[in-house]
């Protein structure tokens, strides 16, 4: 296997964090759309709540999904400088485009379907860990399913427990629990997200020798990552927010809540599988799950199912942009 100069390895280690900074830029909307739409926070506190609990993540979680990334894709006896140029571009393209045009899209799927891309225009089919990637595709379906039913089962608990209280008094009491699914979600978000960086970035480390024996994630690796996910959450995709926030469903705070703890609890179980699940794709099921729960005409279908024909379309073409660099990367 081909060892790169140290030059070329920082820079793609600075990709990477450029990706793992993109994806909090991409992700933003995820973890604040609902406390911003629903007036709980500003944009700009919003933003700072959502960093801080995406960052400290790694104090919460085990590193089983940056595992699946690093080691259940692709093959890592595969791996090497031109993939992962080719896997990460190929998913940075996809996310600037989709962030662009305002879509929600999948920085997860992106990821992986780069590094599906760039694994088969080296290997073949046979560079494929069919394990892990069918875990990731199950997931694609899953998750949203799973977020939304949470989602309405939350709906009923509060709906029950708000019972006899008075609209007002309500609406102050989830006001203040908001803020504390806002965090759980962040935390559940950078949890699963930062970790897919890592993945990438310790597979490049044992694949040029800096590291040997048992894979495993160093402790700057970590840092990093979830430093540099924090930072691109704090810049925002104001674009995504608008999406997320108004354009799916009106949300009240009650509501608000009951779709961030739908979506936290979704991914608390996801990372702790080891599941690469998307968070775009987590909320939303939640958010559609607690409008549909007021009434089916309180969704606006014809948003929800542009943003799922998004999520089908990410993995192909993530993979078909990524063996695109990974053919412009042979060139030099």
């Amino acid at each position: 296997m081909a060892v790169v100069s140290i030059h070329v390895l920082i820079g793609l280690i600075g990709i990477a964090l450029l990706f793992d900074f993109l994806n909090g830029l991409h992700d933003a909307a995820n973890s604040i759309a609902t406390v911003v739409s629903t007036r709980v926070l500003r944009p700009e506190i919003a933003v700072f709540w959502a960093a801080f609990f995406n960052f400290i993540a790694f104090l919460v979680f085990s590193h089983a999904v940056a595992y699946t990334i690093g080691k259940g894709t692709i093959s890592p006896e595969i791996v090497d400088a031109r993939v992962i140029f080719g896997a990460l571009m190929g998913a940075i393209s996809w996310n600037l485009i989709t962030w662009g045009l305002g879509i929600p899209s999948s920085s997860s799927h992106a990821l992986v379907g780069g590094l599906i891309g760039a694994g088969i225009s080296k290997a073949g089919i046979a560079a494929i860990v069919w394990s892990g990637v069918l875990k990731t595709v199950a997931a694609i379906f899953l998750s949203p399913l799973i977020g939304l039913s949470l989602a309405l089962v939350m709906v009923l608990i509060t709906s029950w427990l708000a019972r006899r209280k008075t609209p007002a008094t309500s609406d102050r009491l989830f006001r203040k629990l908001q803020l504390i699914s806002a965090a759980a979600y962040s935390l559940g978000h950078g949890g699963n997200d930062a970790q897919k960086t890592m993945g990438i970035i310790t597979v490049l480390l044992f694949s040029q020798g800096i590291y040997h024996g048992e894979f495993h994630i160093p402790l700057w690796v970590v840092i990093s990552c979830q430093a540099a996910m924090g930072l691109g959450t704090l810049f925002g995709g104001w674009k995504i927010v608008h999406t997320m926030g108004s354009k799916i469903t009106r949300l009240t705070p009650s509501q608000g809540f009951c779709a961030e703890t739908g979506g936290a609890i979704t991914l608390f179980l996801a990372n702790i599988g080891g599941i690469p699940v998307s968070t775009t794709h987590t909320i939303t099921g939640a958010i559609v799950g607690v409008g549909a729960a007021r009434r089916v005409s309180a969704v606006r279908w014809n948003v929800a199912s542009s943003i799922v024909v998004a999520w089908v379309v990410t993995l192909p073409a993530a993979a078909l942009v990524a063996a695109f660099f990974y053919g412009i990367a042979g060139l030099f």
